[in-house]
């Protein structure tokens, strides 16, 4: 049995809302035992607590705010593309991501993959 849909949204929206303000902790809980992150696509997979830890805490470091901008979420996955905003010193970074993420059938993440590349990041 797969995720439901109810749970796979709460687990985007818990997601895009902890990428902003949680921790790197609260971020990792959201994913199942070896699961991967690709982030952005083309980048080496991680696949450890540890990586995931480590990722996210460089995220989760930042000054930053997210907003989920549109979902799509079918049988279990979801496709979304959400806002980070990031603020380093006196400059602002914004970026659209589009996650594509799969799901257990407790409703944790077993894999996302990051859609976006530098030329998607806009200073200001």
């Amino acid at each position: 049995m797969a995720a439901s849909d109810e749970q796979v949204r709460a687990g985007i929206e818990a997601y895009v809302r902890l990428v902003g303000e949680g921790t790197a902790e609260e971020v990792v809980a959201l994913f199942a035992d070896g699961a991967t992150v690709e982030d952005p696509v083309g980048a080496d997979a991680l696949s450890t607590r540890e990586q995931l830890q480590e990722f996210y805490g460089g995220v989760c470091s930042m000054d930053r705010r997210t907003s989920m901008v549109e979902a799509k979420v079918v049988a279990g996955q979801a496709a979304f593309l959400f806002e980070l905003v990031t603020t380093v010193g006196d400059a602002t970074y914004t970026v659209r991501p589009i996650d594509v993420m799969t799901f257990d059938d407790d409703g944790r993440i077993t894999s996302m993959r990051a859609f976006w590349g530098t030329d998607d990041m806009v200073a200001g």
